[in-house]
């Protein structure tokens, strides 16, 4: 057995290079036989697939090691659904996290195309084939499709946070309603089981599997880049920050998130 714990580091939005990256890391974590993991999750949240994938594996997982979840900034919607997959969860009292539902988000540019004069002539299989089509209005039955879409999402929502953290449906459906709360309030809510800091969660992992927890360390399992990936975009990080723009390559990454997940059901907070 392993003298270390093992890490892994979820953050920013959560979709499909993330489902990849830590589906990949859990399966050699079980094959190396590390006695615990613990989770950092740092995201308001991503796509339901997923975030529904991860929370899979975990599970599985954790019927052979203990795994503890730390909730940083931010672990809202999908990262608290992965949260789930922990068997125990710490978050610091100023995390914010919640915002326990489901969006689904698309685009009318019908009356913008108007102006510059663009239609678009559809063929189409089925009335509902173009569903969510960003050159005019969702008509009644569309919308009645799309929320029977939603809630049927959010009920799997509510029930795996209900048999995660051993409440009650009515319970989490109190909260479950879009808001965010700070950690200091999800432990009252009980979402959480402690208040502490990364630190603290690992000390807690290292208890809990018979390790020293003053010295026992974590083994981080990151995402890997070609060497050339990992030079051009240090470059271009400093070259951003001399100019002033350091949060632009992070913008970019949100920016593609937002238009490639447009017409899918997300588990996002959105501010």
């Amino acid at each position: 057995m392993q003298k270390q714990i093992a890490r892994i580091e979820i953050t920013g939005a959560i979709a499909g290079p993330t489902r990849k990256r830590v589906l990949e890391a859990l399966k050699t974590i079980e094959d190396r036989r590390f006695p615990a993991l613990l989770l950092r999750i740092d995201s308001p949240g991503g796509t339901v697939g997923d975030s529904h994938e991860i929370y899979s594996a975990l599970k599985r997982l954790r019927d052979k090691i203990k795994i503890i979840a730390s909730f940083g900034n931010i672990s809202a919607s999908g990262g608290v659904y992965i949260g789930m997959g922990a068997e125990h969860i710490m978050a610091n009292p100023g995390t914010i996290t919640g915002s326990i539902g489901v969006i689904l988000r698309g685009n009318n540019l019908e009356r913008l195309l108007e102006k510059v004069g663009v239609s678009f002539k559809v063929i189409k299989s089925g009335p509902y084939k173009d569903i969510l089509a960003f050159d005019r209005e969702l008509t009644d039955p569309e919308k009645d499709i799309l929320q029977e879409l939603i809630d049927t999402t959010y009920q799997q929502f509510v029930q795996t946070v209900a048999e995660g953290r051993n409440l009650a449906i009515e319970t989490v459906r109190s909260f479950a309603d879009g808001r965010i709360f700070t950690g200091q309030q999800a432990l009252e809510l009980g979402i959480v089981d402690r208040l502490g800091t990364e630190a603290d969660a690992r000390r807690w992992a290292a208890e809990l599997v018979g390790l020293d927890p003053e010295k026992t360390r974590c083994h981080t399992f990151e995402e890997r880049k070609p060497l050339l990936s990992r030079l051009l975009s240090g470059g271009q990080q400093s070259l951003l920050c001399r100019q002033g723009l350091p949060g632009l390559a992070a913008g970019a990454d949100w920016l593609e998130f937002e238009m490639s997940t447009a017409g899918l059901p997300l588990w996002l907070y959105r501010p």
